[in-house]
């Protein structure tokens, strides 16, 4: 799908699959007149390919439970993949494992989705944020402090909260301090995981409005994970939709508002907001519930819920391909 190399981040093919061990979701099976216990797999990942340049904020949209958190953390390296394969520049490193792999943990790093549970309660801010410039030797003793201190201004902090423990700051300000530890050891590919969906509306906008300033001044590049579609359409420079593990279309963030071409994206776009109205776009309705990542269906995984579905995209999943220059899309009906 990326031929070239111009890609800060690259994947391709990347699949990551969960047992499920002695569960209530194993099968029993009778073999030579035996019962035996069959493990289930949970397909999470199935052949993702996708490619973000530097500079640039990639945002990752689809239902919850679609993939995006875990294809997040297969990159960063808190899931080994797999199979499949992750290039950061021209160095492959899906396979990449402790001293090798620490150079890149140092320029890769991730916000997460809660702050309430991503700070440790025990330490102080002083040691959360400085502790990556401590891993990777980038600073030490008061060097470190003040680096601390300057980042906690650059989020927009007091830097005497140094001092204090991620009890005593409101869910924005953890976040803040998030932010700030995310950049403590000077990454350029930072890896958003629904950063503002555990804060209060009032402070979501003042959270996306720093990283898009600290984009700008520190040259950053996002891989920006979201349910909210206009939070992505206001922070994104490209999309790609999500379904049940697979990349369904990906597109500029101008082309797939404006003009949305897989049926899913139609369908989740469809209950956007209109700004004009102050209502709800009528939808086109999905049919029935999200099938389980156990059992994926046969296709095209979009199938069992298509308006547009015929027999093609009951037996034979669809390639994701270059519909128009650096627009992509899996669906039959492109052949049509």
């Amino acid at each position: 799908m990326y031929s070239s190399n111009h890609f800060l981040l690259k994947v391709e093919n990347l699949t990551k699959h969960f047992p499920l061990q002695k569960s209530i979701f194993d099968k029993m099976v009778v073999k030579d007149r035996k019962i035996q216990l069959v493990t289930q797999t949970v397909h999470a990942l199935n052949g993702i390919s996708i490619g973000i340049r530097r500079g640039e904020t990639l945002g990752l949209v689809g239902e919850s439970g679609c993939g995006k958190s875990t294809l997040a953390k297969t990159i960063i390296g808190l899931h080994p993949p797999t199979s499949g394969r992750i290039w950061y520049g021209p160095t492959e490193i899906g396979d990449l494992r402790g001293r090798e792999r620490k150079p890149f943990q140092k320029k890769i790093q991730m916000v997460f989705q809660d702050p309430f549970f991503s700070l440790n309660p025990r330490k102080k801010v002083m040691h959360i944020i400085g502790q990556p410039m401590q891993v990777h030797r980038i600073a030490g003793g008061q060097a470190r402090k003040e680096r601390v201190m300057e980042l906690l201004e650059k989020v927009g902090m007091d830097p005497a909260y140094a001092l204090r423990y991620p009890h005593q700051f409101s869910g924005g300000q953890r976040q803040r301090i998030g932010i700030a530890r995310a950049l403590a050891s000077d990454p350029e590919l930072v890896i958003a995981d629904e950063p503002i969906s555990a804060l209060d509306v009032s402070i979501q906008a003042q959270i996306l409005n720093l990283m898009m300033e600290l984009q700008e001044e520190l040259d950053l590049t996002y891989l920006f994970v979201s349910h909210d579609l206009s939070v992505i359409k206001h922070i994104s420079s490209r999309v790609a939709v999500m379904y049940l593990g697979y990349i369904v279309e990906s597109a500029s963030t101008e082309d797939i508002f404006s003009s949305p071409n897989h049926p899913y994206t139609k369908i989740l776009f469809s209950a956007i907001p209109s700004l004009d109205r102050l209502e709800f776009v009528d939808g086109l309705g999905i049919k029935g519930e999200v099938p389980t990542p156990i059992n994926l269906p046969s296709g095209c995984p979009f199938h069992p819920r298509c308006p547009n579905v015929f027999k093609r995209c009951r037996e034979e999943q669809p390639k994701l391909e270059e519909i128009a220059p650096n627009r992509f899309s899996a669906c039959h009906l492109n052949d049509r």
